[in-house]
């Protein structure tokens, strides 16, 4: 991941170095304040950054990602995609059940690894996301059907429903797909790793 160290009077005059270096927009760097340099008797103080560009970190996540999975004796192949301006790489593999592992377990400890590598290198949390073969993608489908389904059942009956457990990360499809309906609302409950959202029936007085 290549790195670019600027010295300025200020952090602005130092980012807009960057800029005109690097021909690119604010937007598409990773910028880091190293250090301010205090000025001597006859010196002014300055301003150390460093920049990488944005581009350069989709290639060091996506090739990380192939060290990892060879690591791991599968052979993959990586699409980039952008979803909502943050990158997500798809990956398609021989062995996607290993990669996933149960309920996304695998996926997500992947997930974690390749954040702290990023983290580490550019000193920032830079947003993107992992799913092997659509996985999370077609899984977010299922859990947005079966809530609306279970929500009109919870209407129908007025009893609530308790769900399977689920990470934070399903829980929250669970809350957003119901939070505007008009007869059930949703309320997580249980300790981790066990919570689980129940859905319950509204007060027909409100």
């Amino acid at each position: 991941m290549e790195k670019y160290n600027f010295i300025g009077k200020t952090k602005e005059e130092a980012i807009q170095q960057a800029k005109e270096k690097l021909q690119e927009t604010e937007d598409n760097l990773i910028i880091r304040e190293l250090e301010t340099i205090k000025g001597g008797l006859f010196k002014s103080k300055k301003v150390e950054i460093e920049v990488i560009e944005k581009r350069e970190v989709i290639k060091s996540i996506k090739d990380y990602l192939y060290k990892l999975t060879k690591m791991m004796g599968i052979s993959a192949n990586i699409e980039i995609k952008n979803k909502e301006e943050v990158p997500k790489f798809i990956i398609f593999s021989d062995n996607d059940a290993m990669l996933i592992g149960k309920n996304g377990k695998n996926l997500k400890a992947l997930s974690t690894i390749v954040s702290a590598y990023v983290n580490a290198e550019t000193g920032s949390n830079y947003k993107f996301l992992i799913d092997i073969n659509e996985y999370k993608e077609k899984r977010e489908h299922i859990l947005e059907r079966m809530a609306k389904k279970i929500a009109r059942e919870v209407a129908a009956t007025n009893i609530e429903v308790k769900l399977d457990s689920m990470n934070s990360y399903e829980r929250r499809i669970i809350h957003n797909v119901l939070s505007n309906h008009k007869k059930v609302y949703t309320e997580s409950e249980g300790e981790e790793p066990n919570r689980y959202v129940v859905i319950k029936p509204k007060n027909t007085s409100d």
